[in-house]
């Protein structure tokens, strides 16, 4: 039979696919599965992002690590009625509210991550300033005090900025209201006038503990809170949900911030219950106190609408870290905070 020449080129690839084939097969099979990776020495460590800088009295973000250095200015600033409504008290980062004479209140604000043009009205110093300006390592301003305050606040070493240290430069008074109840700070002219007097405008500052992670979100267990200082000044919190926040009112009335118009918040309000004790009386028969903020006290904190009690412990040169009764740590959610610091006896009602 002759085959044609299509047909044998067909036969001739045929065979030749099956030599291929069975030359192949004629190779022990590998056994198990063969890996090309590189076997592993050791786990991989991936290094840590670097933390972002935050202000130590907030725990927001802030532009540089620079900018935490600088030193935390203390304004002592009046609550009186006729004080009302204070200059750029909402800026500041921490606010200490406390009794002075005739049960009417005094704060002591801190300002760092804002700095505003101007606050006030400013006005005198009270023992508790004592406590509070080192912990924070702040330069401190006010006007006036009695003389047994003074002589303390000297003998502490307090960068004293007050117009009883001589400083004039950076105040002014306003043509709005009535003296005494119109003295404010121009927060430029303070730190052009501590770099004058050699007082350094930079340091390391210690600051609160907060929360960084954020807590889940939770449903509000405490809408409000009523905190009688005393007789004369009641004030009460209400939480808003909205923002997050805290919204006073002080002895009934919306509490106003006179630069913005807007209601006074606070992201955390923290009650200290600390020891009151009688230090001198004015000429009225007022009772001046030295309010002790130093060692530890019971404390609430609240925050997110939450309620948490425990302890507060505050050293000499540190701001005070809370604890809750298992030994826990009660951390503060990013934002301002104002400590509402009453008598041990007082009760606060909340809803």
């Amino acid at each position: 039979m002759i085959i044609g020449r299509p047909v044998r080129f067909a036969l001739l690839m045929v065979v030749s696919l099956g030599i291929l084939t069975s030359g192949g097969c004629s190779k022990a099979e590998p056994e198990g599965i063969l890996s090309y990776w590189p076997k592993a020495e050791r786990e991989r460590v991936v290094a840590k992002p670097p933390e972002p800088p935050r202000w130590p009295l907030t725990g927001l973000d802030a532009p540089d690590a620079e900018a935490l250095r600088q030193r935390i200015i203390s304004v002592k600033i009046e609550n009186s009625p006729a004080a009302r409504p204070k200059t750029n008290l909402q800026p500041a980062d921490v606010v200490y509210e406390s009794v002075a004479e005739g049960g009417v209140t005094r704060f002591n604000a801190l300002y760092h991550s804002q700095i505003p043009e101007d606050a006030g009205p400013v006005r005198s110093a009270r023992l508790s300033d004592l406590h509070i300006v080192p912990q924070y390592g702040a330069l401190f301003v006010f006007s006036g005090a009695s003389t047994s305050v003074n002589a303390e606040i000297r003998q502490a070493g307090l960068e004293n900025l007050s117009e009883d240290a001589g400083v004039s430069y950076p105040y002014y008074r306003s043509s709005q209201r009535a003296a005494p109840h119109n003295l404010f700070v121009v927060f430029g002219k303070m730190r052009e006038e501590a770099e004058r007097r050699g007082m350094p405008t930079t340091r390391d500052n210690k600051g609160l503990v907060f929360d960084l992670g954020g807590s889940a979100d939770t449903t509000p267990s405490v809408t409000s809170i009523d905190i009688p200082f005393s007789t004369a000044n009641r004030v009460r919190w209400t939480y808003d949900a909205r923002s997050g926040a805290y919204l006073r009112e002080n002895n009934g009335k919306v509490h106003t911030d006179r630069a913005t118009g807007k209601q006074i918040s606070a992201r955390n309000v923290v009650v200290l219950w600390a020891r009151h004790e009688a230090a001198t009386r004015d000429k009225f028969g007022s009772v001046t106190y030295r309010i002790i903020l130093r060692g530890s006290g019971r404390c609430s904190v609240f925050r997110n609408g939450q309620r948490y009690d425990g302890t507060w412990e505050a050293a000499a040169d540190a701001p005070p870290t809370f604890k809750a009764e298992d030994g826990t740590q009660i951390k503060l959610t990013p934002g301002n905070t104002w400590f509402q610091v009453v008598q041990t006896t007082v009760n606060i009602t909340m809803k």
